[in-house]
């Protein structure tokens, strides 16, 4: 399996269906097998039956598309989410993207080049490189405000260099992606700062990249609630890892 596209879903009956239809819109113009992987975090509405729903819907021309379908029944976190898409993926490349689609999904072929080249382990979609120019639809001024407060908090309690640690667009190679998320322990929002500090630890070559990006106004993290969360989780992080070699 070539690549493995794994979208974190809660309570995403609305927004789904059409996402996997942009999905499978783009892989019509691919050569690639691929895999289309849903992990329903613990849904309280029809998340499940709209993932399956458009899931038989897919176009006899794209056999080599595997979909699934994985619920975690519980609601455990994006972090839990996306740990258990990415383990349980088959691709040599492994792409994580919010169920919004906020980073079109075209920008993917921004990604697979640098994975599959050997050149890079990680490759983050930013929406802070390039002076923000590819960002088409930007979020309220207070969450923006709030999004660089966070990053600045990354720079002193985590580690330093990288712009946008939130992003909900990231890829990486399948052997990089079993080692990292298997010694995930964050389940909440700031899985994706625990990551990246992982694949600098173990020393995997990361690269940061301007990406295009729209704000959805029906974002699911809470301006003050998640926040909250994730500061606390991301004062944990050198402490979970301290013993890691």
């Amino acid at each position: 399996m070539f690549l493995s596209l794994i979208i974190p879903a809660y309570n995403e009956a609305d927004r789904i269906g059409p996402s996997i239809e942009k999905a499978y819109a783009y892989f019509e113009h691919t050569d690639y097998d691929a895999e289309i992987i849903i992990v329903d975090d613990g849904s309280s509405d029809r998340t499940i039956d709209a993932v399956k729903e458009v899931f038989a819907k897919k176009p006899g021309t794209l056999e080599r598309i595997a979909t699934r379908v994985i619920p975690l029944g519980t609601n455990s976190g994006k972090g839990a989410a996306v740990k258990r898409g990415m383990l349980d993926a088959r691709g040599r490349i492994r792409i994580f993207t919010d169920a919004d689609f906020s980073t079109p999904i075209k920008e993917i072929a921004k990604i697979i080049p640098l994975i599959a080249s050997g050149e890079y382990d990680v490759v983050i979609g930013s929406r802070a490189a390039d002076g923000r120019v590819l960002v088409k639809k930007h979020q309220p001024w207070y969450r923006e405000a709030m999004g660089r407060f966070y990053n600045v908090l990354v720079q002193l309690f985590v580690f330093r260099g990288i712009r946008d640690t939130q992003c909900g667009f990231k890829g990486f190679s399948g052997d990089a992606a079993q080692i990292l998320f298997s010694r995930q322990q964050v389940h909440g929002f700031s899985f994706d700062v625990e990551i990246l500090y992982l694949a600098r630890r173990y020393g995997y070559r990361i690269r940061e990249i301007a990406i295009e990006w729209y704000n959805d106004e029906r974002s699911t993290v809470g301006a003050l609630t998640d926040s909250a969360k994730m500061f606390w989780e991301l004062l944990r992080i050198r402490n979970l890892h301290r013993h890691d070699r």
